[in-house]
């Protein structure tokens, strides 16, 4: 399907009173609570009837400009939106920041933040960027705001450089609800409570997180690899293939998530695969890096040095890279690959039937979550639930998965 013009025009800001109450919503201690509900109950019907709008939006329109756009985890998430928690992940409470608060109900535009890990990482940056670009009109129809990426441009994710953007954003007062994709589930912890501590809302994507966020739109890292092994164990099956050795791999092996991916793996296969063994492990994993050229070469030498490896599990985006140099190599039908998001090579080495599968993350719906929450958060009080799904790419559906991808990238 290709892209259309939005189908969405912008909702009318709706009166401050009501629009306070909604931003308000499930943010409050108890004790605060308690006399607005006592009011509620002692109002007139007609004098509650803005209240339930606000509860229950209709983001319908929304909703199917996201399905046309190819963002049906996002059209999903937006659809099952629900109250705020009373309590965030460390027991405390939330308090929208009063100046938010007011610049909302005057109608002004909101700063909405994004930062992920790089600018710079081949496949990940551009699904990042496209995400974000596509989905910034969708939420501005249901708040006005304008949109900061403040992502760095390093080679790979450097933790430093995305605070420090996060920090400068804060210390000027631009920051009205911010969007991390965070390099492992500690490292943005303090930095996602501080923002929080000061009444602004944030919200995670892409890796699990332990900070107080208000939600956080992922997957489960241990749960796709043990994912991936089991489509790898049937294939197997199906195929008449008896894999014995296995290899785990990644651009960043230490990172939590593909630590969790590559856990799952090993731990779904030796239980799938009676006798299969792995010649490495999430501690000494094949480092590859993100540079194409660099991992190329880091497979080619690795097929070379283990002549015995059957299958190499890769954790992120080098598949693909691993599919050339086991077809360079002469390998082609002796080895296979599976790997994670989506991409033409990866599609490529599934045609040639070296990789078994691509497991799509959905990166550009990742990106496009942080300000579509903002909107429904700050404008109606609720926060949209994490709705992802690991979709694997195989040979039976790989055609149509090339289509999605072109009609992103367009």
């Amino acid at each position: 399907m290709m892209r259309t013009k939005s189908l969405v025009t912008a909702i009318a800001v709706v009166g401050a009173a009501a629009l306070l109450a909604a931003c308000s919503a499930g943010s409050t201690t108890v004790e605060e609570a308690a006399p607005a509900e006592t009011a509620a109950a002692e109002a007139p019907a007609e004098e509650a009837a803005p209240a339930e709008t606000a509860a229950a939006p209709d983001v319908a329109a929304q909703a199917a400009e996201l399905e046309q756009l190819g963002y049906s985890q996002l059209a999903e998430s937006l659809l099952a939106a629900a109250a705020a928690p009373g309590a965030l992940a460390d027991g405390s409470t939330f308090t929208l920041n009063p100046d938010i608060a007011a610049k909302i109900a005057a109608g002004e535009e909101v700063n909405y933040v994004i930062s992920y890990g790089s600018k710079s990482i081949p496949l990940f940056s551009q699904q990042y960027l496209i995400g974000y670009n596509d989905t910034l009109p969708v939420a501005t129809s249901i708040l006005p705001m304008k949109g900061a990426d403040v992502s760095p441009s390093t080679p790979g994710q450097d933790v430093a450089a995305q605070i420090a953007g996060i920090e400068a954003q804060l210390n000027t007062g631009s920051l009205d609800c911010l969007a991390i994709q965070p390099l492992d589930d500690v490292s943005f912890t303090d930095i996602t409570n501080k923002v929080m501590a000061k009444g602004i809302p944030v919200f995670t994507v892409g890796v699990t997180s332990a900070a107080n966020e208000f939600a956080n739109f992922t997957q489960v890292s241990e749960a796709e690899g043990r994912q991936a092994a089991e489509i790898v164990a049937n294939w197997a099956t199906e195929n008449g293939k008896d894999l014995k050795v296995f290899a785990v791999s990644g651009g960043d092996p230490s990172a939590s998530w593909a630590q969790g991916r590559m856990k799952g793996f090993i731990a779904g296969i030796t239980e799938l695969i009676p006798g299969a063994t792995f010649v490495n492990g999430p501690s000494d994993a094949l480092v590859t890096s993100y540079d194409p050229a660099k991992t190329y070469d880091a497979y080619k030498a690795f097929l070379t040095g283990n002549p015995q490896v059957q299958f190499i599990e890769n954790v992120d985006i080098g598949a693909e890279h691993a599919n050339r140099a086991i077809a360079d190599s002469k390998r082609t039908g002796k080895v296979f690959t599976i790997g994670w998001n989506t991409s033409e090579g990866q599609f490529q080495g599934i045609d040639d039937g070296i990789q078994v599968a691509a497991l799509d993350q959905a990166w550009s719906q990742q990106a496009g979550y942080g300000a579509l929450a903002c909107a429904m958060y700050l404008k109606h009080g609720l926060v949209m639930p994490n709705t992802q799904k690991l979709v694997p790419v195989t040979s039976a559906n790989v055609a149509e998965a090339r289509k999605v991808l072109n009609q992103i990238l367009q």
